[in-house]
């Protein structure tokens, strides 16, 4: 399970400097091949980088007597849960088996999340009014969009209980990094190490695709060698200057 522990303002600035590209392969480093989550995508082209801790909502298939049109005299669910709980920061991540029949989220709901602070929601459904929700300033990512509410198809079940989202698993306080190639999911427990080497990597990729953007050869240059290795240290004391 995942640690609680909130993130740190640098790791939070280390995984939004690195593409989820980079972070995938640091997690590969440590021997994780399945967490990055394909098959989503922004609703917002504009709203993409998202980092935070998943805060977790499970829905399974819907059923007649029990999914029906909403009325103010309705008890609490846990999709009304997960909308006034999810903490500021974090990331709703929508499990729904897939089911792309109805939107998970409108654009009501999205909007109160929003002005609640939360950082973003990650789904394997899908999204109603996604006209508006890809005007938001707010990164949404879903594999679809659907007119039909929730309760057409699907029935939530649960807060904060581990989930799946396209085969990869989220379990709650897990570290969500998200741009235009998907998301990927990282243990809270290693991800201040991961987003430290992540940021590392980046950066050596930016001076790698100076140094190849100048005519060098791949070998020796992308993996690194010694020269090319000194190359980096130097240039980064001089300030890491765009011309190399």
């Amino acid at each position: 399970m995942s640690s609680t522990a909130p993130l740190s303002p640098e790791t939070v600035r280390n995984f939004l400097y690195a593409s989820t590209a980079t972070v995938s392969m640091q997690m590969l480093k440590r021997g994780f091949r399945n967490s990055a989550v394909n098959g989503v995508r922004p609703l917002n082209p504009k709203a993409t980088r998202l980092v935070g801790p998943a805060y977790t909502l499970r829905y399974v298939p819907g059923r007649e007597d029990l999914d029906k049109p909403p009325t103010p005299a309705d008890p609490p669910n846990a999709q009304r849960t997960a909308i006034e709980e999810t903490p500021a920061g974090h990331v709703l991540v929508i499990g729904t088996e897939g089911n792309i029949r109805a939107g998970t989220l409108g654009d009501i709901l999205a909007l109160r999340l929003k002005v609640r602070g939360v950082a973003g929601v990650l789904s394997d459904g899908a999204m109603r009014d996604t006209p508006v929700i890809g005007k938001m300033d707010f990164p949404v990512y879903c594999a679809a969009a659907a007119a039909p509410p929730s309760m057409n198809s699907l029935h939530p079940v649960e807060v904060q209980i581990p989930v799946g989202v396209c085969g990869v698993p989220v379990y709650p306080g897990d570290i969500i990094v998200a741009d235009e190639d998907g998301a990927i999911v990282v243990p809270r427990h290693i991800a201040d190490e991961v987003a430290r080497d992540s940021f590392e990597q980046e950066r050596l990729e930016k001076f790698v695709a100076i140094r190849v953007g100048q005519g060098r050869p791949i070998a020796g240059t992308y993996p690194p060698n010694d020269e090319t290795k000194a190359a980096y240290q130097a240039w980064i004391k001089a300030g890491e200057p765009p011309t190399g």
